[in-house]
């Protein structure tokens, strides 16, 4: 494995890793603004957090290049199977490597939160980290993989939105507060916006090799209209957290990124051609992961 150290990074995808510790980001500052913040719990969620990442990107990459779903017809960057670069069993054994890392720092992360006092907690985030596996796994691998019956959204929204922001700040806090919720719910929209549009760049090659994500079952106008509609709700909710949940004007910093993911929606409104979302591809992500940084900052400074 370690002898292909080039074709291992392209696969881990570490482009993705921004958008994937967003969550992370938010719930450590709001749980920082509680004055609940621990270092070695950022350090070990945001290293599980990146685990679990790279896990659903060789899973997919493993799924789909199995089922030759990413082929020539594909337009996006070549993958490792698909390249020939990494053969299937090495992405296999990649795959249960991976596995055993996220065992370790799950446990760690357990240790460091919750320590021998919170038993029931502890057993709770094993388990959740355990659906996290599931999830990342089963998006393209398997009889019957969610990614290939238009589910992937519903997973991103509950796994990079809700679950990333309100479970990361649960781990500091060891409780639940109603202000976390808007925030969460806005990243989970935007997350489902970077998934969607990465399925609108693919949506023929899908098409073509049974790959139903929810772009290819709505079509290209009406998954142009979902997603733009995504993107809207993120800006539409976190301007609700900031009106309701005020309290000095450095919350409002956030708004800055709002400057790229109009501009953001605008070329998406006026794109024609599938291969050309592939650059808004990473203006999203990157949107993205500057609205966690300045939304996590404002409110705690």
């Amino acid at each position: 494995m370690f002898k292909k150290t080039k074709p291992w990074l392209s696969a881990f995808r570490l482009r993705t890793l921004p958008l994937s510790v967003s969550g992370i980001i938010i719930g450590s500052c709001f749980a920082h603004y509680n004055g609940k913040f621990d270092g070695y719990i950022m350090l070990f969620a945001i290293l599980l957090t990146i685990a679990l990442q790279v896990l659903s990107n060789i899973a997919n990459d493993y799924g789909d290049g199995i089922k030759g779903t990413d082929n020539d017809d594909r337009i996006g960057p070549a993958r490792a199977i698909q390249s020939g670069t990494i053969t299937p069993e090495e992405m296999y054994d990649g795959i249960k490597m991976n596995v055993l890392v996220v065992i370790v720092l799950t446990v760690s992360l357990i240790f460091v939160s919750f320590g021998s006092k919170y038993l029931f907690y502890a057993l709770l985030f094993f388990l959740l980290s355990g659906l996290s596996v599931f999830a990342a796994i089963n998006y393209t691998v398997g009889s019957s993989p969610y990614g290939y019956r238009g589910l992937g959204d519903v997973f991103v929204f509950i796994f990079f939105g809700l679950l990333s922001v309100i479970g990361s700040y649960f781990l500091y806090t060891k409780q639940l507060d109603h202000h976390i919720v808007l925030p969460a719910v806005a990243l989970g929209f935007l997350s489902m916006g970077v998934l969607n549009l990465n399925n609108m760049r693919d949506i023929n090659s899908d098409a073509l090799a049974g790959k139903e994500t929810l772009a290819v079952k709505l079509g290209r106008r009406k998954a142009k209209i979902y997603h733009i509609t995504l993107i809207t709700l993120a800006i539409i909710v976190s301007f609700v957290f900031s009106i309701l949940y005020y309290s000095r004007p450095t919350i409002f910093l956030f708004y800055i990124a709002y400057i790229p993911m109009l501009i953001h929606i605008i070329k998406v409104y006026k794109t024609v051609e599938p291969r050309n979302y592939d650059p808004q591809l990473k203006v999203l992500a990157l949107s993205t992961f500057l609205f966690a940084v300045l939304l996590g900052v404002g409110y705690i400074l």
